[in-house]
């Protein structure tokens, strides 16, 4: 009779968390409707694992082609959270101080011409603050980096005389020492150079040898990497009542790869995009976000010592009302390459970055307090300004949805016996898991004991413990479910006649 009350409940529990994923599926595909968004992919974290991931619409109109768990996108300002991880490698290694004048670094002297006197510091460009815009002379630049042969040097462009040089590249008003807070992407093209002048290797390839090749993420800066050309996501935006391209509108052919045999490492590391131009999938992104909020470390590698990645997350900048632009209230604080929010879900302290471009836009935000991320790309659509925050609307409204489905995971649900009270069996933890979690309990009284895995079918999968344990002391045991499919399994703890039993959730 147990045992058929125990069933039960199992396909009760077994319901209630299909039901919860297809009320997330749901709400989705409504947003998508809503919103009128060509594509998207949603990734969802908790604990060291993802729980939700799934693509809807199109990566290519054209070709009616579906976006899947392999469409890679180029994410935008997301980018900047990989590129500062890979200046931080480079300071874990001691070769350089966060306050060094970064003109001793890159071969050239880059000054502030209206601030001659005050040094800009690695600090500073890694948190926006460094007195740089987004001047002018900065998308011609940009063109002739991205098509000449060889690119221009940096400092053309940002020492004055330079043939891409303008005024309006530096602040006139704010000097470096000042740290006020105005987003420039050149920041990020000045830090792309200097991973290249420290490490003395192109960029992108520093990022793959020390980021993506570890973490076994197939994403690049390099659009040579990305093994199937057919995966990358089209960006479009509306206009006259149809989508049109902006860009990666590559109809299936990998572009010609770039002759770049006169370039000098060192000289000019805007020729990958380091501010905004990483391809990646969000489940290869949800990998970076992982090791990012387990303090550099993910399945078992460690990228960064977990006191630098504290570096990274701490605010350099705190946003007081009058030393910064905050973007509508996005830029509160920023860090180094990443910024801290309780905007975006209210009440949640929240970690990452936001990126827009080419009709893109895309967040990667995670809780370390409440260990979940979420991940949100979307490839086109028609959004307006947000109801309670800086972000779009379609921003707010996915991450509201995939909070409740976070909070919906968290819910502990225990079996109540009559004797429930003389012992506990805790939730395991991680839960949902991969491929091993762990399993704590205590008992009041001494006795035989015994610890056992069922699967749906009430087929015993493992017995973890069956021996005579004494009270007063916690018990821990590991499952691993390398070998089983992923599903819903649950663990029955029996001691002197009393039983409970919990539900656990293997994800692979």
């Amino acid at each position: 009779m147990r045992l058929t009350i125990i069933l039960s409940i199992i396909l009760i529990f077994t319901i209630q968390s299909v039901a919860q994923v297809n009320t997330l599926d749901q709400k989705l595909q409504n947003i998508k409707n809503q919103y009128n968004l060509v594509g998207m992919s949603v990734t969802v974290t908790k604990g060291n694992n993802v729980v939700f991931s799934k693509g809807y619409g199109l990566r290519d109109v054209s070709r009616n082609l579906l976006v899947d768990d392999s469409t890679v996108y180029r994410i935008a300002s997301i980018s900047k959270m990989i590129t500062a991880t890979a200046l931080m490698i480079l300071y874990d290694q001691g070769l350089f101080n966060l306050d060094d004048d970064v003109s001793n670094y890159l071969g050239f002297t880059l000054r502030n011409p209206n601030f001659p006197n005050d040094v800009i510091t690695f600090r500073r460009l890694l948190s926006h603050t460094s007195s740089l815009r987004d001047g002018t002379g900065y998308d011609a630049f940009l063109s002739a980096t991205y098509n000449n042969n060889p690119p221009p040097a940096l400092q053309s462009l940002l020492t004055v005389g330079g043939a891409y040089y303008t005024s309006d590249m530096f602040s006139s008003s704010k000097s470096p020492s000042e740290n006020y807070f105005t987003y420039a992407n050149i920041n990020y093209g000045v830090i792309g150079t200097l991973v290249e002048r420290l490490s003395n290797k192109r960029f992108d390839i520093f990022c793959k040898e020390k980021i993506f090749q570890p973490l076994q993420i197939s994403g690049s800066f390099n659009i040579q990497d990305i093994q199937n050309i057919n995966n990358v996501a089209v960006l479009y935006r509306r206009s006259g009542g149809s989508w049109v391209p902006q860009f990666d509108n590559y109809g299936g052919i990998k572009p010609s790869p770039r002759d770049l045999s006169n370039y000098v490492i060192g000289t000019n590391g805007v020729i990958f995009a380091p501010q905004g131009g990483l391809r990646i999938s969000t489940n290869d992104l949800a990998k970076f976000m992982l090791m990012i909020k387990n303090g550099g470390i993910y399945n078992g590698v460690r990228i960064l010592n977990d006191s630098i990645v504290q570096k990274m997350l701490y605010p350099s900048w705190i946003y007081n009302g009058s030393n910064g632009n905050n973007y509508y209230g996005i830029f509160n604080t920023y860090g180094f390459g990443c910024h801290r929010t309780v905007d975006l879900l209210h009440g949640e302290t929240l970690y990452g970055h936001p990126g827009e471009a080419y009709g893109l836009i895309s967040d990667m935000y995670f809780s370390k307090l409440k260990d979940y991320g979420i991940i949100f790309i979307t490839n086109g659509g028609v959004w307006s300004y947000g109801n309670y925050s800086g972000w779009y609307n379609v921003e707010e409204d996915v991450y509201k949805a995939c909070k409740s489905f976070i909070d919906s995971l968290a819910v502990i649900v225990e079996i109540e016996n009559i004797s429930l009270d003389k012992f506990v069996l805790y939730q395991n933890y991680p839960n949902p898991f991969n491929p091993i979690t762990t399993i704590s309990f205590t008992l009041e009284k001494d006795g035989f004991t015994k610890l056992k895995v069922y699967n749906l079918f009430g087929q015993e999968i493992s017995t973890l413990v069956q021996d005579f344990l004494i009270s007063g002391q916690l018990y821990q045991f590991e499952f691993d479910g390398s070998r089983l499919s992923s599903g819903a399994y649950f663990y029955i703890l029996e001691n002197n006649g009393q039983s409970m039993v919990k539900k656990f959730v293997l994800i692979k």
